[in-house]
């Protein structure tokens, strides 16, 4: 028999019928130890007062927040909060959101380019990394790159300049952020640019390289970039004559060579595109290119 007692009690079925819940989930709790049955019929059937089916509600809310069962026991037994455990959840789903988003615009942008199978494994790959890791890949690009050179060194605020400028991919990335960071990922990998990166970095710190003032460097690229947007030739009189402005006429042709080689080693257009795409990702706006200006000067003084 049933005991007799001043409370109504439920079994099973009467849960479900009453929350919605299906009797296997009911079940499954309970053998859980989650919703421990109030007492038992003399059928040996599980039997539930009002106190258990208000924990049997608690779960279910649990649950359906994605609170995973044993955090739910130690909510049960009180060795933590709801408060705490909500605290915590936020955070995991607002990494979850964020990962969502970061895929929904790596999706967009396979959809957008028509990706081939290689790209959208590449792209699902750097899609899957985290901030720390997608930073770690550029941290290790400078490391290398800049090794061994003293942060007073000439030329140091490079280095100095790709360590604290983060290539980190937004949270809510744009199309355009998503490409720039595959392509930025892709070519601090490539050998051939990390060499050059080496050569300019290594130069740049030799006390022995002749650098130009920030004027000189300014009146260069006025100069240069007005000579190309204007369709002047670098060999022709008026090039020279526009060289003659930005450099002594009584150099000699060999150090006019050295020069213009120094200028093509700090002359890299992917060195730049570094500079854009990190830009791209960090919101910056657009700065105008430099490496046609200094193309042109090269040629100039080869020309002389």
């Amino acid at each position: 028999m049933i005991p007799v007692i001043d409370q109504e009690l439920f079994t099973i079925g009467q849960l479900s019928r009453r929350t919605g819940l299906p009797v296997r989930t009911i079940r499954f709790w309970s053998d859980s130890e989650l919703i421990p049955p109030t007492t038992r019929s003399a059928g040996n059937y599980r039997l539930y007062d009002a106190a258990a089916l208000g924990r049997l509600e608690l779960v279910r809310t649990l649950r359906e927040l994605g609170i995973d069962l044993d955090t739910v026991h130690q909510v049960l037994s009180r060795a933590t909060t709801v408060a705490e455990v909500a605290g915590t959840h936020v955070q995991a789903i607002d990494a979850e959101i964020r990962t969502l988003r970061l895929r929904r615009a790596v999706l967009r942008s396979i959809a957008r380019r028509g990706s081939t199978t290689e790209e959208m494994r590449l792209m699902n790959d750097m899609a899957r990394l985290s901030a720390e890791q997608r930073q770690q890949i550029i941290d290790e690009f400078a490391d290398a790159t800049f090794a061994g050179i003293p942060d007073d060194a000439p030329g140091a605020w490079i280095a100095q300049a790709m360590r604290t400028m983060p290539a980190e991919l937004p949270d809510e990335p744009t199309d355009e952020q998503v490409d720039a960071w595959l392509e930025l990922a892709a070519l601090v990998a490539d050998p051939s640019f990390r060499e050059s990166a080496r050569r300019m970095a290594v130069t740049g710190a030799d006390p022995a390289t002749e650098a130009p003032s920030d004027a000189d460097r300014q009146l260069m690229a006025e100069l240069c970039s007005d000579a190309v947007k204007r369709g002047i030739a670098p060999d022709s009189p008026q090039g020279q004559e526009i060289l003659g402005r930005l450099v002594d006429p009584s150099r000699s042709r060999a150090d006019r060579i050295r020069l213009a080689d120094q200028i093509d080693l700090f002359t890299d257009a992917r060195v730049e595109r570094y500079w854009e795409l990190v830009g791209v990702l960090n919101n910056r706006p657009p700065f105008p290119r430099m490496v046609p200006a200094f193309e042109w000067m090269s040629q100039a003084l080869r020309a002389g």
